[in-house]
């Protein structure tokens, strides 16, 4: 069976987590807990699974692989069925842009060792800490917002009427801006697309509020 090291806070975990379950794949919830004991994705076990210290880790065969969107990708091309990416160049690419525009614009300024940093490290208080927060999610949805609502590609879903790797991305980012009070009042295609994804099974199962490790 598949394992996946998921802490039910992080986004990367829970994108993978939507991918997961929108493909009907059991798998073995490993916990690893990113504050207790000042970080269980430091200890040395979890080194050897994921030498970068960060969550989500997928196992396979005895096979460990890191970085959420190398998950998703692998999920789809051992288990092609329901698809995360469409069939065609284009719309794969479409597809890869919008979601490297959360995962690699958005989240990394945003996580938890970023945040931490700002705090032990730069020595800037909670309030201030937040509007750094707010600021990269406003300006990254922004971007997505106007990436979603300009094409005619973007249906129910990000592309098309069917979820795939970008919807996997959004929600969890979506997450994430409510949890730090962001407005979203200007990007109503993002909140359309919100409403969507989480009248389905797959990503209702995959909330952060209902994993075995939720306190």
């Amino acid at each position: 069976m598949l394992q996946l090291y998921s802490y039910f806070r992080s986004s990367a975990s829970y994108r993978v987590r939507i991918a997961l379950h929108l493909k009907g794949l059991p798998f073995e919830y490993v916990p690893v807990h990113l504050l207790k004991g000042g970080g269980e994705q430091h200890a040395a076990n979890y080194q050897r699974i994921n030498p970068a210290e960060l969550v989500p880790a997928l196992v396979d065969e005895g096979q460990a692989i890191g970085q959420s969107l190398a998950i998703m990708e692998y999920l789809d091309e051992t288990h092609p069925e329901p698809a995360l990416l469409p069939r065609d160049a284009l719309g794969r690419a479409r597809v890869r842009g919008l979601a490297q525009s959360i995962a690699c614009e958005i989240h990394p300024l945003n996580n938890l060792r970023v945040l931490q940093y700002l705090e032990r490290d730069l020595k800037l208080d909670e309030a201030t800490r937040a509007t750094w927060y707010r600021h990269w999610i406003t300006l990254g949805f922004t971007a997505v917002e106007a990436m979603l609502a300009n094409n005619p590609h973007t249906g129910t879903f990000c592309h098309g009427d069917t979820p795939g790797l970008a919807d996997c991305c959004l929600i969890p980012q979506i997450a994430n801006s409510r949890r730090f009070d962001t407005p979203l009042d200007a990007f109503p295609t993002i909140r359309r697309i919100e409403h969507a994804c989480l009248a389905l099974d797959a990503f209702a199962k995959a909330a952060p509020q209902l994993q075995p490790d939720a306190v």
